[in-house]
C-alpha cells in the first residue's frame, strides 16, 4: 500500500499541474489575466516538483512521461493560447484588418499546436539533457501571462494592434521548435566557472522584476532569449 502511494506521488503532482492549466485556460478565456498567470505559475511549480520527486523516489515511468507532456501542453500551451485569444478580442484593429476581426483570434491556438510539437520533440531529442533546443514551453507561457497581465493597458491602446499581436504569436510559436540552443538553469555546482551564464542571467533578472513588476516575467524571458542568442553554441 505504502509503495503504491509513493509510486503515484509524481503522477499526482503532474495531475495538479494539469488541473492548474485547466483553470488558467478558463480564467484566460474570461479575460481574468492575473488569475490565468497565477495558475500558470502554480502549474509550473507542480511541473518542477513532479520530475524532481520521480527522480528522488526512483519511480519514473513511461505513463508519467506521457502524462507530463499532456499536462504541459494544457498549462503551457492551451493556457497562453487562451490568453492571446482573449487579447485578440480587445486589441485595436487597423482599418485594413477589420474584416479579419472574427477569425484572427483563432490564430492564437498556434501557440498550443507548436507547444505540442515542442514537447514531442523534447521527448525524443537526446541533445536536450543539459540544455534546450528551442524555447521551453513554461518560459513561453510565463511570457504571455506576464506580458498581458502587466502590459494590458498598452496592448489595448492605439499604440498596439492586431497585426503586432499576430506577428508576436508567430515569432513565439516558431521559437518553440526552432533549432536554436538555449541554456538551462540547472547548476552543475556552485562555481562561477561552470555556471557563469546562469549567474549573469539571474543577476540581471533582479532589476528586471523590480522595474517591470507584473511584466517582469515577460522581460526576463526576452532577456533569456537574448542571452541564449549571445552565448549560443552549436547543438
Amino acid at each position: 500500500m505504502a509503495n503504491a502511494i509513493i509510486r503515484n506521488i509524481p503522477n499526482t503532482l503532474t495531475c495538479c499541474n494539469l488541473f492548474s492549466g485547466c483553470i488558467a485556460s478558463y480564467m484566460a478565456f474570461q479575460g481574468k489575466y492575473e488569475w490565468a498567470l497565477t495558475f500558470i505559475i502554480i502549474g509550473a511549480i507542480f511541473d518542477f516538483f513532479d520530475g524532481m520527486t520521480a527522480r528522488m523516489l526512483h519511480v519514473s515511468s513511461p505513463i508519467g512521461k506521457e502524462l507530463d507532456s499532456l499536462a504541459d501542453d494544457i498549462t503551457f500551451g492551451l493556457a497562453p493560447s487562451a490568453i492571446a485569444f482573449a487579447l485578440f478580442k480587445e486589441v485595436h484593429y487597423p482599418e485594413f484588418m477589420e474584416s479579419l476581426r472574427p477569425i484572427l483570434p483563432y490564430s492564437a491556438f498556434l501557440i498550443a499546436v507548436f507547444s505540442g510539437l515542442r514537447l514531442a520533440k523534447f521527448n525524443l531529442d537526446e541533445r536536450q539533457t543539459s540544455s534546450f533546443i528551442g524555447m521551453p514551453t513554461p518560459a513561453n507561457a510565463l511570457f504571455w501571462g506576464s506580458l498581458v497581465t502587466g502590459g494590458h493597458a498598452f496592448l489595448t491602446s492605439s499604440y498596439f494592434n492586431a497585426l503586432y499581436l499576430l506577428v508576436l504569436v508567430i515569432i513565439m510559436s516558431l521559437l518553440l521548435v526552432a533549432e536554436f540552443p538555449m541554456f538551462s538553469l540547472k547548476f552543475k555546482d556552485l562555481s562561477w566557472k561552470h555556471n557563469r551564464i546562469t549567474y549573469i542571467f539571474l543577476i540581471v533578472c533582479i532589476p528586471l522584476f523590480l522595474i517591470f513588476r507584473l511584466s517582469g516575467f515577460a522581460a526576463v524571458i526576452i532577456w533569456y532569449i537574448l542571452l541564449s542568442f549571445i552565448t549560443r553554441k552549436k547543438a
